[in-house]
């Protein structure tokens, strides 16, 4: 491919770009290349009613099903406890890339979809 890019991918998918397929990985706060702009609002503010999810499900987010929540408020559980309001960006096969907000500002935020317990947008 020209350029050395993979397409479909966040900055491109070339070196300095790279894809933050897990939390902490990339660099905090800045999307990779620039590409896409975090909200200019703050999310709702109010924690949705988790969805039904199968008591030890070992099941990963299928790419299909958050693919719908791109570029729109989505809540999201962790498998670890964690929940937080998300601005999912990019989706790929095993992860998804987009803003998460910290409470006070949006930050730039890689997830495994394995990681996924349950989301709604």
């Amino acid at each position: 491919m020209p350029g050395g890019g993979f397409p479909g991918m966040p900055g491109g998918g070339m070196p300095g770009g790279g894809f933050p397929g897990m939390p902490g990985e990339g660099f905090p706060g800045m999307p990779p290349g620039g590409g896409q702009q975090a909200p200019t609002s703050a999310p709702p503010d109010y924690t949705p009613q988790k969805p039904f999810t199968a008591a030890g499900s070992t099941f990963a987010v299928e790419p299909g099903g958050i693919r719908r929540c791109l570029f729109n408020f989505t809540f999201i559980w962790l498998r670890n406890g964690q929940s937080f309001w998300y601005f999912p960006v990019f989706v790929g096969h095993n992860s998804i890339a987009g803003f998460r907000w910290t409470g006070f500002s949006w930050m730039y935020f890689g997830i495994d979809l394995r990681f996924i317990d349950a989301f709604t947008c």
